[in-house]
């Protein structure tokens, strides 16, 4: 393949400025706010982020200044729950995750040789939820109404019971609201990692970041539906009286814990492979060579990722499980250490068999090697159930959470941050500046959770505004609390550091850490579109084995570089090869993404407000907007095949089999799929837990119906293959009339599935069985309307000649998500109808 073509001047210029053109934000403020670009999107991410952890280290702050002495009166009991609680929910929910998917978001496009990510509304979209999630937890004290039942909710302290007013309601919204950029994010560089990576780039040369936020991405995939589900059922018990974690109901409060650590302890690992990522990508450039055992970190990260989903247990050893599931999950949780070990060990190796260059973000991470293996250290004694039985619920338990989660995360964060600094901002940070800040973060962290490792082996307990004189632990709390504030000054230091260097810091030139893969490739201001031409690569560290690839990537004469058509698009590749296989065109700047997150703030005021009726009817604006944004997408003018560059023409993504839209609907299906599983979980927890199933007074009733809905559910799967089948092939207009038809067989199927168990199940407010077939069959239900809403969406787009056989994507789409929902409501039936009489 010819990949470039000589050009003269004038029309590189003319191409230059029309990208440019092309990837503006726009003018002003109004630009800004429709912007959808990847660079500005993971920007705000990573500035909002940095504001939370601002607010959550305030909060810590008069936390520390409450226990520096025994008899100290700086917080009530009330309001120092209220800051425990938003401490550990924003550090955990608005600062760790949210961060790191900023920095991918900004990172990712640029290593992998593309111009954006695939879907740059939904990452637009993701961060207005973030910040109003963000916003609607942190509203909670304007009406003196924060929570403080911990950041990890329990019931039964967080039903309506012991809770009755505001405070839960906010959590569970405002932290599944925010809990949508992280969905959404998985979404997005999942696939942007799979499809646009940059020709040649196959998964031996991917940079290990992108490894390290592609495991992450999926294990979000999977570990956030059960929080999400668990928020979920706890707010409808609060707000409609559903009974599925009351005891006297036939519920159990034991079902939130597991639901909410089978989220929670991936989530620890969530936070530490990006930054893991971090580490791989800084030491291979200041070692000054190719990372050692870069298979070997590969296949450690998808280890850790696959055992992390087996400890969530280990956070429940107290609560009187069996012994031999404790025996599982204690060896569960010690083995996680070996991948672990493999990547601490790698790092070491090339560090040793490197030329290491002693800069700021070097220190940072031999910060991290001292910190994290501390911590990693007292994980393994956590994990031995009868050390776990003594120091459970004491402060033991914080130092080594914050030992782990402060050393896998903060030290990195900021090597990368330092590391990744002069591409953002085009100058280097004050050097005697971060040096100073970083002796103020690493002694000031270690002097504040050293001690805590001692008051807590001494019997002092966590999450108790207040401790007994006798305990004789005042002077140590009083160190960590002068410590804690040292620490403090420090992270203050490296954000003031890193802010006045986009104004103040001397220039940095092309690549000034000399390093090797493609982000560093870019000319500084970063052009809104990357590269000018997509590169092409032979190499794990493209830019030591060719340096001119900088030059020629910021030419017009390559790989789309010629843009007269006036579309964004994306170089889509091979899953494994990234061979050149599509053109992926996406969307301008909208203010759509805005407008959605906005629509839904509003709807979830209304509905903590108790507001139900326009919570409902803002559900019309918000099926409006989105049927505006799906309705934007595509061209019916677009070609099937366009040019990709000289000598190549590709199909864009509407007439390819691998498109970021197939693939995307994949990746929302797991997590769908994973959320359902979750429910089912629940209903076979609960369950196990009762006598008898189900319960007296509650009946099954007859076949009739059950069998009914079950013929139905098969008649929209025989409707929707044939109406799939037709809509790829010259049957165009039977294709057409088919989906139509799915609609009139999905209505039924809901009112006969109502009409099967309202009379035998009853209301849900009965019983926790109740509750829980309600939940099912109206998750289902849901699906079902989205299902044949997509229908009729599909069917008006082939009307209006969006799609045909030469562009089956959309309709390819709908008939996939058809499936689904048909498979899940056969599950969900065979639960609901045939199960209980099996039993």
């Amino acid at each position: 393949m010819n990949a470039r073509a000589p050009i003269d001047e004038r029309v590189q210029h003319e191409r230059l400025a029309a990208l440019a053109r092309i990837w503006d934000n726009g003018p002003g403020w109004r630009g800004q706010l429709a912007a959808v670009n990847h660079s500005t999107v993971g920007l705000r991410f990573i500035a909002t982020g940095f504001a939370f952890l601002l607010a959550g280290g305030m909060l810590a702050m008069f936390m520390r200044l409450q226990l520096a002495w025994f008899d100290a009166e700086v917080l009530d009991p009330r309001r120092y729950n209220q800051f425990v609680t938003m401490h550990g929910t924003t550090m955990m929910f608005l600062f760790a995750v949210p961060i790191m998917e900023g920095f991918a978001m900004y990172l990712i496009p640029k290593m992998l040789g593309s111009r954006d990510l695939p879907f740059p509304r939904l990452s637009a979209f993701g961060y207005w939820c973030y910040l109003f999630g963000g916003l609607f937890l942190y509203s909670s004290f304007l009406f003196d109404a924060a929570p403080d039942g911990g950041w990890f909710m329990y019931v039964p302290l967080t039903d309506a019971t012991w809770s009755p007013g505001m405070g839960a309601d906010f959590w569970l919204i405002g932290v599944t609201f925010a809990e949508v950029a992280a969905v959404t994010a998985a979404v997005e560089l999942i696939v942007a990692i799979l499809l646009t990576r940059a020709p040649g780039m196959d998964v031996r040369r991917m940079p290990l970041f992108a490894w390290a936020m592609l495991v992450t991405a999926f294990m979000i995939a999977f570990g956030f539906p059960p929080l999400i589900l668990a928020s979920v059922l706890l707010e409808i018990q609060r707000a409609f009286d559903f009974a599925l974690f009351e005891v006297a109901r036939g519920g159990d409060p034991l079902l939130w814990q597991h639901l909410f650590w089978l989220f929670g302890h991936p989530e620890v690992y969530i936070i530490f492979l990006p930054a893991a990522g971090v580490v791989s990508m800084v030491i291979a450039t200041f070692a000054r060579r190719p990372i050692v055992g870069y298979t070997w970190i590969v296949l450690a990260t998808v280890a850790v990722g696959f055992l992390s989903f087996g400890l969530w247990v280990h956070h429940m050893f107290a609560v009187g499980l069996p012994l031999l599931a404790l025996a599982f999950f204690s060896a569960a949780s010690m083995a996680v250490a070996i991948p672990m070990g493999i990547q601490v060990f790698a790092w070491i190796a090339t560090l040793w068999s490197g030329r290491p260059w002693l800069r700021v973000p070097m220190l940072y991470l031999f910060g991290f090697f001292f910190v994290f293996v501390l911590g990693g250290l007292t994980g393994v004694m956590l994990a031995l159930v009868p050390f776990d039985w003594q120091a459970h619920d004491t402060h033991f338990v914080v130092a080594h959470l914050h030992y782990v989660l402060i050393g896998g995360l903060m030290f990195p964060l900021f090597a990368g941050l330092y590391y990744w600094l002069p591409l953002a901002s085009g100058r280097m940070p004050s050097e005697s500046l971060s040096r100073t800040a970083f002796w103020l973060v690493f002694i000031g962290f270690n002097l504040t959770f050293l001690p805590m490792h001692l008051t807590g082996l001494l019997g002092m307990p966590r999450r108790v505004y207040t401790y007994a004189a006798e305990l004789g632990i005042e002077w140590l709390n009083l160190l960590s609390t002068a410590a804690g504030f040292v620490l403090a000054i420090g992270t203050l230091a490296v954000l003031i550091d890193a802010a006045l260097s986009f104004r103040h810091g001397l220039r940095a030139g092309a690549n000034p850490w000399r390093a090797g893969t493609l982000e560093w490739a870019l000319p500084w201001p970063v052009p809104k579109y990357n590269f000018a031409s997509i590169p092409q690569v032979d190499d794990r560290y493209p830019l030591w084995s060719r340096a001119a690839l900088a030059d020629e990537s910021a030419r017009a004469d390559g790989l789309l570089g010629d843009c007269r058509h006036g579309h964004r698009e994306l170089l889509g590749t091979g899953l494994l090869s990234a061979v050149p296989e599509q053109v992926v065109r996406i969307s301008r700047s909208t203010w759509i993404p805005l407008l959605a997150a906005l629509t839904i703030a509003l709807l979830l005021a209304c509905f903590i407000a108790k507001l139900y009726l326009p919570a409902t009817l803002l559900l019309i604006p918000l099926a409006a907007l989105f049927l505006a944004w799906a309705w934007t997408t595509g061209d019916r003018r677009a070609p099937a095949r366009v040019p990709a560059g000289p000598g190549l023409e590709l199909p864009t993504q509407y007439a390819c089999r691998n498109a970021p839209g197939w693939w995307a609907l994949v990746i929302t299906l797991l997590i769908d799929g994973a959320l359902f599983a979750s429910l089912v979980f629940a209903y076979f927890y609960l369950w196990l837990g009762t006598g008898t199933w189900p319960p007296p007074g509650i009946g099954t009733g007859g076949w009739a119906l059950p069998l009914l809905t079950l013929v139905l559910l098969l008649a929209c799967f025989g409707a929707v293959q044939w109406a799939g089948r037709a809509s790829r092939s010259a049957a165009h207009a039977r294709g057409v009339l088919g989906w139509p038809l799915t609609v009139v067989l999905g209505a039924g199927f809901l009112a006969a599935h109502a009409a099967s168990l309202s009379a035998p199940v009853g209301p849900p407010q009965a019983h926790a069985y109740a509750s829980v077939v309600w939940t099912l069959a109206g998750f289902h239900g849901v699906h079902m309307v989205v299902a044949m809403l997509a229908a009729g969406y599909v069917w008006m787009r082939m009307r209006h000649g969006y799609a045909d056989a030469a562009r089956p994507l959309e309709p390819r789409v709908v008939a996939g998500l058809w499936r689904y929902t048909v498979g899940q409501g056969a599950v969900a039936w065979a639960v609901i109808h045939l199960f209980p009489r099996l039993v």
